[in-house]
Parts: C-alpha cells; structure tokens; sequence
C-alpha cells in the first residue's frame, strides 16, 4: 500500500454499510448498452465488474428509470428497472461483492422539462418551456401523477435491495432533471403539496426518501445526487467558471439550506455536485475545466452536514484526491470517466504506480459525445469500455514483426497494443520527438491532459520494451529492406493550404505554428476558420491577452460534419468565446489577406476589413499519405490508421489503432 495515499484508502460507512475506501465510481448512464426491454445486457454487467476488480469501494451505477407511463422515454436507450431483469441484477451484485465492491443503484423519475420532445411529451412541475424546444410547453404533473413517481421508487428499491444491490441514489436534485425542477422556485409554481415555500418544494424528494425506507427498511442506505449550485443565468443559458451574475435556479446558500433539511429527513449521504442543463457543462465538467471544479462549493456543504458528502468534477489526479479527503473537504472521491479510461485507476494508485494510470483528456467524444449521436457508451482512449469481454486483448498465439510507421496518438496506440500482445515491434517516427499533432494540441492551459497522455504513453511503450526509432523518414525501400509481417501506416495529417492572395505575407500563420511557437502572434489576431480547433485556438490567444477576432464562412462555429464536438464541450467553448470577448463573425469569406489585416465578403455581400497584427489559419488538415501510396499492393497486411487514413478527432485514431493491432 502506498503511503502516499492512506486516506484514499481508508474505510467508510455510508448508513449501514462499509465502503472499504474513499473512492467511488460516479454514475453514468450506459446508454445504448441495455437490452431492447431495458434491462441489463451482459455488457453492463461486465462493464461494471470491471471497475470493481480495477479496486473502487463503491459503484453508483447510471440512472434508471423507475417508471415509462407518466413519462414515455424510447426503450433500449435508458435502463429501467424492473422484476424482468432480476436475474441480471443478482449476478451483478455477486461479481461486484466478490472483489469487496459495493454498489448502488441510481434511480429517477426522469428527464422533466429536459425531455427531448422528438421522443417524448415533457412533462414538468409546471408548465414551462421544454429546454430543447421552448415552443413546446410541458405539461403539468397532477398531484397524483406524483404520488404514482413516489410508489415507483419504493417499488424500485424494493427490487434492487431483493437482489443484493447495497443501497440506492436518488438522481436527482441534481442537473435540472425532473425531481431538480421540483426544488427550484424557477420551475415549480404549483400550489398543492410539491410547491410553495422551500420545505413544499423539497415535498417529493423526501417523500421517496420516506417511501423507500418505508418499504425497505432504515438501515438500506439512500443517498441523494445533488447539486449544490445551478449555474443558471437565464432560462437557457449557463455561466462560466469566474462569471458574475444573478443565479436563476438555486445558488449556494440555498443549497446549503436544502442540504441541512434532507438530512434532517434521513438520507445517508450527498453525492455532490453543480451545473443544470442551462450550464450543461458544469455537471459534465469538459476539458476547460480545474481539475477539482467543485471542490470550493462541495467543502461549503462538508461544514452544514454531518452526512458523508462524495464529490466528483475531474477529481482523478491521484494527489488531488488525497489532499481533498485529508482537508476534510469531502469524504470520498466521485470517479466518472477516470474509471472510464481506466477501470484499475485504484490498484494503480494503491500500488504506487500512477505514471500507469491513461488519463481522461475531457473530450465526450467517446462517452456523452456518442450518448448524443444514439451510439453506445465507450471512451475516447479506451475502446474497451463497453464491451470488456469482446474487446479483451489476449496474447498473440504466433509474434509478428510489426512495424509502425507514426508516432501520433494513432501510431502510439497501434505500437502499445500490439507490444502488449506480444508482437516484436519498432515504431518509427520523422520527428524527434513523440506525439505528433498531441504536441502542439497540448500547448494552451485547458489542454495539459493531452500531455499526460502523451506522457502516458512513454511511459507504457517503455515499460513494453518497445523499439521507437525517431528522427527518421521512412521510405517504401525501408519497410521492404524490413521485411515485416505486418506494416502500419499512420503518418498523420499536415495542415491543409488556403488559396487565397496574400497568404503567403509574413504575418501570416497556421494555428500549429503558432501553437509551436514557430511564429509569433501579434497584440490583435483574426483567426480564419470556426471549426473546434479554430474555437480552441482563438480561446487561447484571448487568454494570452489578444484580441481575437474569429471568422466563419457557415452560419455557425463548429458545424456538425464528421467531427462532431460533444454538446457540452460545444457549448461552454462558445461561451468561454463570449466571456474572453472574442468577436465572431459568422457567414463571412475571407476574400484576401492584406498588410493590414483580413478582407472578408458577409453572406449579403457586404464587404469589411478586419484589421489584424496577426492571420492565423485554423482550416483543417489533409492527411499524409505518400508512403501509404508508394506501398499499397506491393507488400502484404498493409494498413492505414488515424489521420493518414481519414481527418477525425484522437477517438477515430485510438480506435482505428486499437482495431487493427488487436487482432494481428
């Protein structure tokens, strides 16, 4: 055990059961892994007992739905809980306990006012605007209807405690969702019991509270996810980290207020956080966030309840962790998608090993990214989340002489993969140094998790023993001298030419070189190029103290194309945009660059000069893919990954690399 962190480490009881260390696993709903009725497929259960072997104490499992009646939700993307699926729910306990793992099952009343009415008729305390279309106005719930939400989650618990499983969250007083809304004065302008004054509308979480132990019994533990702060600055609209304005949904003192009555009713523990669906970001915290972003609101709660208090908000730096639990600022660490990218984050801490723990880089994409785009949950950097079983990689029956051509995120991953699975393996790389586009991607402040997972893995393809040749340019005269059994391409990408008059003068620069320091940038940029990475790059510039202009042909900043940006990376990114007063310009070609700036054309063609020390192109990139072609049908197993192969994002390099090497 490591000395380094003992209090990560020590025991804790949650109502009336021991949790044997400080770190648990935050909920998140494995959509698109359930069975067509909404039960649990094979893949959650594996899913699940994977994190458990990796070491946590405690597993919050994603949400259930408790009922599809009041509010009719698509089966087959949410898990519902139910007696059909009771089997399932016992041989997951059974595997969860037999590593000394507890778990609780996270049960809702459902979506609310937040509700997508392309599938469903919302339903909300009152009626008020639906947050994805507010034409569309949510219907009410009658007195009943909520009486019928309270009996179902007693019906659940009774159900999940039946089958072993150790104790419940209530989801949520948290993120906006329907039982939130009830809380909050801002949605809730009922008259009966649930409405009215703060102890009315805090009505229907504690009367599941008092339901479940009710049918249950005192002692089965009923914890509460909770958000300490809304983050709410108008009816659809969040606030950014340092942003002063006027709390629509529940600021601070109220939480703290509404946390010292629901312990007074009898829950067991908060699982606490912040954010709603205005300020979707905050309660998905993307990679523009501290790590440890709720801390200074969750200690404020730490001091008003006796309580455990869990807190999640990128808390998996190991040391973080530690010195958050010794400062008494929580009472256990809330995991999310740390245990994504790595499930034995735990045993690695434990053993002292966290230069082995792949680190979460904030992306979505493979985690909510893909829940919104109806696709099932995986990560970015883990392709084996999910599907733990099927994509277990195994020791190669018959070693192979692999040489990887690359050593970008997809070289990288295609070099450790097939190393690990016992294949004899060189990785070649033109550059000095390791990382490719990782190098320059992981310059601004916000983006410091891509370097620790360049750093990541260094350490791995050291420890594999894996021969990495750089500073060398290889040629198909190369690689048939080699003679390999099995050659992957993965030569990345370059940035792609603009051809436009002036392009060429001196203070003219793509956004790498400016990332790299090749060129420096001038006291006003105008960045060409409104794509993720052209945002990215006009947010650092205006953190560098520019003034940053931005420039978009279409109508708006990151348009869907095959790179797709996770919502709530989406929308904080705009939003840091306007708080840094980054200017945009949408709908505007860039004519010609001139001496003085940049001459663009409006969609109503209107003409404008936008002056500028500095022209950074933020325009895309063009695969490289010339030894690719000098080799394709002349040597056998030939293959081309990552960015050589198609310009995606780093979880279409991941995941091509990993693909291919695994089954060599």
């Amino acid at each position: 055990m490591s000395p380094r962190y003992q209090k990560l480490f020590e025991p804790i009881q949650i109502g009336s059961v021991e949790i044997k260390n400080r770190v648990a696993m935050a909920p998140m709903c494995p959509m698109g892994l359930t069975n067509p009725d909404g039960t649990y497929s094979q893949r959650i259960v594996d899913y699940l007992i994977e994190r458990a072997r990796g070491g946590v104490g405690l597993i919050v499992t994603g949400t259930h739905k408790v009922e599809n009646e009041i509010e009719v939700a698509p089966l087959g993307i949410f898990p519902f809980i139910s007696r059909a699926g009771f089997a399932t729910y016992v041989e997951l306990a059974e595997g969860v306990h037999a590593h000394g793992t507890k778990i609780f099952f996270q049960l809702t009343a459902g979506d609310g006012r937040c509700a997508d009415p392309r599938f469903t008729k919302p339903v909300a305390p009152s009626a008020v605007p639906n947050y994805w279309d507010p034409t569309v106005t949510c219907r009410a719930l009658t007195t009943e209807e909520v009486e019928q939400f309270v009996k179902r989650f007693g019906d659940a618990a009774e159900i999940a405690a039946e089958a072993g499983i150790d104790g419940v969250e209530i989801h949520a007083v948290h993120e906006e969702y329907l039982i939130d809304q009830f809380t909050m004065a801002s949605f809730n302008k009922r008259t009966d019991k649930y409405g009215g004054d703060l102890q009315g509308r805090l009505t229907f979480p504690i009367e599941i509270l008092q339901e479940i132990k009710r049918r249950v019994g005192k002692d089965f533990p009923v914890q509460l996810r909770f958000s300490v702060k809304s983050f709410i600055k108008d009816w659809h609209q969040g606030a950014v980290p340092g942003e002063k304005f006027k709390e629509m949904g529940r600021d601070l003192p109220e939480g703290l207020e509404m946390a010292k009555l629901f312990e007074e009713a009898g829950y067991d523990a908060f699982n606490a956080d912040c954010g709603s669906y205005a300020s979707w970001y905050w309660a998905h915290p993307p990679v523009y966030f501290e790590h440890g972003c709720y801390l200074p609101y969750v200690s404020e709660l730490k001091k008003v309840v006796t309580i455990p208090v869990l807190t999640a908000g990128r808390m998996e730096i190991p040391d973080l962790a530690e010195n958050a639990l010794a400062q008494g600022k929580a009472d256990v660490v809330s995991i999310g998608r740390g245990l994504l990218t790595d499930p034995y984050w735990v045993r690695k801490v434990e053993e002292d090993k966290t230069q082995h723990i792949r680190p979460c880089i904030g992306c979505h994409a493979g985690c909510m990214g893909r829940l919104f785009l109806d696709s099932p949950l995986s990560c970015a950097v883990n392709p084996a989340v999910g599907r733990e079983t099927m994509y277990r990689l195994e020791r190669a029956i018959e070693p192979k002489k692999v040489i990887v051509v690359g050593g970008g995120a997809a070289g990288l991953e295609a070099a450790r993969v097939a190393s690990l699975r016992g294949h004899q393996v060189t990785l070649y790389e033109k550059a000095k140094n390791l990382g490719g586009h990782l190098i320059e991607a992981s310059v601004p402040g916000f983006k410091k998790d891509l370097e620790r997972l360049l750093n990541w893995y260094k350490v791995e393809l050291e420890d594999l023993k894996t021969d990495i040749k750089t500073g060398k340019d290889v040629t198909p005269d190369l690689v048939k001298k080699e003679n390999p059994d099995v050659t992957i391409i993965a030569t990345g990408s370059q940035s792609l030419a603009l051809d436009i008059p002036g392009v060429r003068k001196n203070h003219v620069a793509t956004d790498i070189e400016l990332l790299l320091g090749k060129k420096k940038a001038g006291k006003t940029v105008a960045v060409v190029g409104g794509g993720h990475t052209g945002c990215e790059t006009a947010l650092w510039l205006a953190q560098e103290g520019k003034k940053v202009t931005l420039i978009e042909q279409l109508p708006e900043l990151m348009t869907p194309g095959k790179i797709t940006v996770p919502h709530g990376n989406k929308i904080m990114l705009l939003d840091l945009l306007a708080f840094h007063k980054v200017e945009v310009m949408t709908n505007s070609n860039v004519l010609e660059i001139t001496n003085a700036g940049v001459s663009i054309v409006t969609r109503d063609f209107a003409r404008k000069q936008v002056k500028a020390d500095t022209v950074c192109l933020s325009v895309g990139l063009t695969p490289t893919r010339k030894l690719y072609d000098g080799l394709v049908g002349k040597i056998p197993y030939l293959y081309l990954i990552g960015d050589a192969r198609e310009i995606r994002n780093i979880m279409g390099s991941v995941w091509d690399a990993y693909e291919v090497a695994r089954g060599i």
